[in-house]
């Protein structure tokens, strides 16, 4: 019997609605502290990202609860300021470091590089807590449909439907490049898969999918941790 063609469905072969690793141009939608499960009072700053606008594409809905506020208009992704979790601690040096105060400089960082660093001086002595502070960051968005240039780095993981997705972050500053900046300055770190992206141990096929890749965003978290 010949082949057909007809009637195999839809495919995957639709732009993912999540990025990945790789130099990027994105907005800040908004900023998370997720708790670090390993170590108490640990944190990971979360990044909620979109590209640019893609035409004629959809992306996933603003608010799945409130369908009137329509879907993204460029690709999404949630990128950890670090690696590693922000926590406090002391290094193998006996350097003293402090969760809060090591969150604020890179805020400070980043709110140089946007621009918006009069934003962040006038909340000096405003804020009790640091989740008060990023409270404070979403509700006024200094940094609204501002764009930079990022590099992303990541590691591949498996999700709860056996498709590969990425748990990613920022990577740290080398040779006078950084993890972000304005877009075309050259001061962005190039991506490098071999240094950048922490691939899965590729394994013999046990299964194969028949259905729509899930593109939903990562929600696993990471048991790195580091004070170096």
């Amino acid at each position: 019997m010949a082949l057909s063609t007809e009637d195999l469905g839809g495919g995957s072969s639709s732009l993912p609605k999540t990025i990945s690793p790789g130099n990027k141009v994105l907005k800040i939608n908004s900023l998370e502290l997720e708790q670090f499960k390993f170590i108490d009072n640990a944190y990971h700053l979360l990044l909620h990202v979109e590209t640019e606008p893609i035409e004629g594409f959809e992306g996933f809905a603003i608010d799945k609860d409130n369908p009137e506020k329509g879907h993204y208009a460029g690709q999404i992704g949630r990128v950890k300021a670090s690696q590693y979790a922000f926590a406090d601690g002391e290094t193998k040096s006996g350097i003293k470091i402090q969760r809060d105060r090591s969150i604020l400089i890179f805020l400070q960082n980043f709110c140089k590089t946007l621009g918006i660093n009069e934003w962040m001086q006038s909340q000096h002595n405003k804020h009790e807590t640091i989740e008060d502070f990023i409270n404070a960051f979403n509700k006024t968005a200094p940094f609204k449909d501002k764009y930079l240039e990022f590099c992303i780095a990541g590691k591949e993981y498996v999700g709860k439907t056996g498709y590969t997705n990425f748990d990613m972050w920022l990577p740290k500053a080398e040779n006078g490049k950084y993890a972000f900046g304005e877009v075309e300055e050259g001061k962005v770190i190039r991506y490098d898969e071999s240094k950048h992206l922490k691939k899965l141990e590729v394994k013999p096929v046990d299964k194969f999918g028949d259905d729509d890749d899930d593109f939903s965003t990562p929600t696993k978290k990471s048991s790195d941790f580091s004070l170096d």
